[in-house]
């Protein structure tokens, strides 16, 4: 989701991201803390961070290709998604 102004990064709800919501949360210079307009998700950055990092696993593999899935109990063989010219 795209930032609505230049400055400081957005941070996505992590509560509305993992259901798969992309929102960006806004930040009370007030209380100090970002908030989620939609589910009323609120918290410090620190935590807003951490919990983002823990979702990172469900994309990690996103720019990787599966070649080979390979035998019982053995890695996976992957490689780097080239872009459309790999059709």
């Amino acid at each position: 989701m795209a930032q609505s102004k230049k400055g400081k990064l957005n941070y996505r709800c992590p509560s509305c991201f993992i259901r798969d919501i992309d929102i960006d949360m806004f930040y009370d210079e007030e209380k100090k803390e970002y908030y989620c307009l939609r589910c009323c998700y609120h918290g410090n950055e620190e935590e807003v961070e951490r919990l983002n990092s823990m979702l990172k696993f469900r994309y990690k593999w996103m720019e990787k290709r599966v070649i080979d899935f390979g035998e019982d109990n053995a890695p996976a063989k992957v490689k780097e998604y080239a872009g459309e010219e790999e059709k």
